[in-house]
């Protein structure tokens, strides 16, 4: 794994991860409320404990009452949970150092999601908004000794089912599985400001929550109150950084306070006093910083931050607010040429190429994922060498680690507003509610260096003219209404927020968009669409050829996949009976969330593209190698293609539960052949051979910032490993650019062979400094389905080394996909799904906590030759 340096000005350290929050300071003081919850079903009488934060269903997990929705068919079990209301309560002493405030107020980070709030019995709080924060006062309610707080959670599914009776439409929302609910063809998702994968996705399971989902607090304050800060970064270049460091207060009374602000690592301090007005205060003040060390995302540069402290102090009490700023600039262009028009990133002046995948939530049950959860899913991507990832729109707005881990490793985000696939029917208390919802996170996640664009939407551009529903609402006479409600939120009130309370980002009103809010053609045809982001799904969706990923161009594909199933020892996890060991059992269904229909597609294409697998556990390496090959012939062709093409972000980097997905890293965190074909895809250098039109093209393809220097090898090899054909040159590859550097006729490569006789295996070796680094890459000219690859006889010799083993995998004839396994999912091999060399040893190192003879015993090799019948 790769451990990057983390930048601070002022101090570096290692893999550091930590939290933007105000500091406690005399003027304010914060109180978790977090102990003592109990929790009952309103219907009931019997409360159990609870954990806060958390959701209904980890807490009837917890005591027994239900079985854990994700093993076997248990999902189907629990479909009740969401029909009911429940309950939640605890009661606390106010800490003194709160008590003693002039100003105190209940706040809660996020209430999932019909909650009536009662503090000693008094109603203070009815909230209506998972993706909100929520502020009450209530100093006049709070006693002395103990207070009791309650929360009364309403079904969602109550709540919203007649407001869908009283719509006169059908609500378009594919992916809600209301019949697994039990509720027929109500569609409800699309009523409630809240997570849509929880009401179903074809990825994720149907368990629709409500629970105080995020931390609860009591905060008090004497005179000013700090609420947001705001680092409006005006110009930034490697001179100078200019910036408005804007304050937003709310005082308690008139008078004067001062603004003082300072940076580790910057001798220069800011100062403004200002006369303040009771209620809410506004002051602005501007900022240079001389010669600054700028941020970069992973690949580019250190992602270099800040600590800026922004302190208030009115009447001889201080507020004060800590944030880490990375300083840089960050642009969309999009600018005509003689194709249509450009769509890419340039950060601190250098064009980048996007190299990434999209982030749906690591679990239906949020408060389930810990902060070392969070870590390893974006060291993931960093390891992988990506350098964005899409926060897609039918999730969340990210936990704030989320964006400071991504800020910490330099991945930029692609930020969706939270709408996916549906309709949204719209009234002036909806619109009101959004409003507050951008508002909130908007203001929340601005001041991230990783934040590069806010997009409106997930595909409902598309689906209004590519998928039928323009057709369909103008039958019924009701496009104009609906067009009405669409652009009010993405054309009206989203790109009104950005502007306002963001208005050095980039706002991007839906994905897949080509421009033009009516473009019938633009977004809906990805493949032909010149003008803007694509999602290309007809491999996989419409059968198209794996070789397709080489024809199709678009300027910036922000979404294209491939279904596989986990790796056998995650199957065990959900699925450890012999009798749900086939594809189409109950349990194997139950986490295929595509049903038959992709199971089918996976065969289809596995017997189009590869061989008939020869058993359940050869049916699961094969689609992952098969998947893996997939989108690393996407991947390629993207990277070929720059520059007009300038990103590749694949669907999905991960999984919100054990399924059958498109993801590369299965729920329990483990490596598909897909990422590992990634981290090789995505390096700062690729060597991409191609054969087209009769001839070996060898594309090198460099992120790097200046020309590098190397030696390009490309061999042709038969499948014993005997050389038919070798050429070395010494190539200059020129910065940041995709370039052919060798190009012959395959026939005379080929030295009297067959195309699915050989494999072309090509390198690029430089020199960085003293260390000699080699990008190889193998490539075959014919499908594999109509190679013949010999049996392999692999032989493994391992050598104890750290926090594992060292393996020499080693091959009599050329071995394709070496998968290496162990018992269980406690472990992780550097490298894995790789081909062998015969005479050319693979080295793979082995995290795991195994002495060596469990080890030994245990590991596993089998190549594709073993898995065809």
């Amino acid at each position: 794994m790769i451990m990057r340096k983390i930048c601070f000005i002022g101090i570096c350290i290692i893999l550091c991860a930590s939290r933007t929050t105000a500091q406690d300071t005399p003027n304010t003081a914060q109180q978790e409320i977090k102990s003592g919850w109990t929790f009952k079903q309103v219907r009931g009488n019997n409360w159990y404990p609870a954990v806060v934060p958390g959701v209904v269903h980890t807490d009837l997990m917890a005591n027994g009452i239900i079985d854990d929705p994700f093993f076997r068919l248990n999902e189907r079990g629990v479909q009740w949970v969401d029909k009911e209301d429940w309950e939640y309560k605890t009661s606390f002493d106010v800490a003194p150092e709160v008590a003693g405030k002039d100003n105190i107020e209940l706040y809660f980070k996020g209430l999932d999601t019909y909650a009536d709030v009662y503090l000693n019995d008094s109603l203070v709080l009815q909230a209506d908004n998972m993706f909100r924060e929520w502020h009450t006062d209530i100093k006049p309610l709070l006693k002395n000794g103990a207070n009791e707080l309650r929360i009364y959670f309403h079904s969602p599914i109550k709540v919203d089912i007649p407001k869908f009776d009283a719509i006169h439409y059908p609500i378009e929302a594919g992916n809600d599985q209301s019949a697994n609910g039990g509720i027929f063809d109500k569609k409800v998702s699309v009523f409630a400001r809240k997570a849509g994968y929880h009401y179903g996705w074809d990825w994720g399971p149907r368990l629709v929550t409500s629970g105080i989902w995020r931390p609860v607090y009591v905060v008090g304050w004497n005179n000013a109150h700090i609420n947001n800060v705001y680092y409006m970064q005006h110009e930034v270049t490697s001179k100078q950084a200019k910036i408005n460091v804007i304050t937003e207060f709310t005082a308690d009374r008139d008078g004067t306070a001062t603004i003082d602000i300072e940076a580790e690592g910057i001798s220069d301090r800011w100062t403004k006093t200002v006369a303040v007005k009771k209620g809410k205060n506004t002051v602005e003040v501007p900022v240079t910083v001389r010669s600054p060390r700028l941020w970069w995302s992973n690949g580019l540069g250190d992602a270099c931050r800040y600590p800026f402290t922004t302190r208030l102090t009115m009447n001889g009490h201080a507020d004060s607010r800590t944030d880490k700023i990375g300083l840089r600039s960050l642009e969309v262009i999009r600018e005509k040429d003689a194709d249509g028009v450009s769509f890419y990133f340039r950060l601190n002046g250098v064009n980048v190429f996007a190299k990434g995948a999209n982030y749906v939530p690591q679990d239906n049950f949020l408060p389930r994922i810990t902060p070392e959860k969070y870590q390893k899913t974006i060291l993931d991507a960093v390891n992988a060498n990506m350098n964005m990832l899409r926060v897609w729109g039918g999730g969340i707005y990210e936990d704030d680690l989320f964006y400071d881990l991504c800020d910490e490793y330099g991945i930029l985000v692609w930020q969706d507003f939270m709408f996916a696939c549906s309709t949204y029917p719209m009234n002036p208390a909806m619109l009101e509610n959004i409003k507050q919802e951008a508002i909130d996170n908007v203001t929340r996640l601005r001041n991230h260096p990783c934040l590069a664009i806010w997009c409106g939407n997930n595909e409902n551009h598309a689906a209004w003219f590519g998928w039928g529903w323009y057709e369909q609402y103008e039958k019924l006479g009701v496009v104009d209404e609906l067009r009405k409600d669409y652009k009010a939120v993405f054309h009206d009130l989203l790109p009104s927020i950005v502007n306002v309370y963001d208005p050095m980002r980039f706002y991007w009103p839906s994905s897949p968009y080509g421009g033009d809010p009516d473009g019938k053609a633009e977004g809906a045809q990805p493949d032909v669409n010149p003008k803007g982001d694509s999602h290309y799904w007809g491999v996989w969706h419409a059968k198209d050829s794996i070789a397709n990923y080489n024809v199709v161009r678009a300027r910036f594909f922000s979404e294209y996949g491939f279904q596989s199933f986990p790796e056998y020892q995650s199957v065990l996890k959900y699925a450890p009976e012999t009798r749900d060991h086939d594809i189409y059992s109950d349990v194997m269904m139950a986490h295929q969330r595509g049903g038959s229909h992709a199971n089918r597609l996976i065969e289809w294409y596995l017997l189009n593209e590869y061989r008939q697998p020869k058993d359940f556990r050869s049916l699961l390496y094969m689609g992952q190698l098969l998947q893996g090959d997939a989108i690393r012939t996407a991947m390629e062709a993207h990277r070929r293609n720059m520059p007009y093409c300038m990103g590749s972000l694949f669907w999905q980097h991960n999984d919100c539960w054990p399924v059958a997905s498109w993801s590369s890293r299965d729920y329990y965190g483990r490596w598909k052949a897909q990422h590992y074909f990634a981290k090789k895809a995505y390096d700062e250098i690729l060597v991409s051979p191609i054969a087209k039109d009769g001839n070996l093209n060898v594309y090198v393809v460099s992120d790097r910032t200046k020309a590098v220097k190397g030696q390009l090898t490309v061999r042709l090899l038969d499948l014993n490993g005997n050389l038919l054909y070798k050429q070395v040159k010494q190539v200059v590859l020129p910065a940041n650019s995709s370039h052919l550097q060798f190009s012959a006729p395959l026939e005379e490569t080929l030295n009297g062979k067959n195309r699915n006789e050989v494999v072309v295996n090509v390198q690029f070796q430089t020199a960085f400094g003293k260390v000699l680094k080699t990008f190889s890459n193998n490539y075959f000219p014919a499908r594999p389905k109509d190679i013949d690859f010999p049996k392999a006889h692999i032989t493994t010799t391992s050598v104890a080394d750290h926090d594992g083993y060292t393996v020499k995998v080693e091959s009599d004839v050329f071995a394709r996909g070496v998968f290496l396994s162990l018992d269980g999912i406690d472990n992780f091999f550097s490298d894995n799904y790789f081909d062998v060399i015969p005479g050319e040893p693979v080295y793979i190192h082995v995290t795991t906590p195994l002495d060596k003879a469990s080890f030994e015993s245990q590991l596993k090799t089998v190549s594709i030759s073993d898995a065809i019948e």
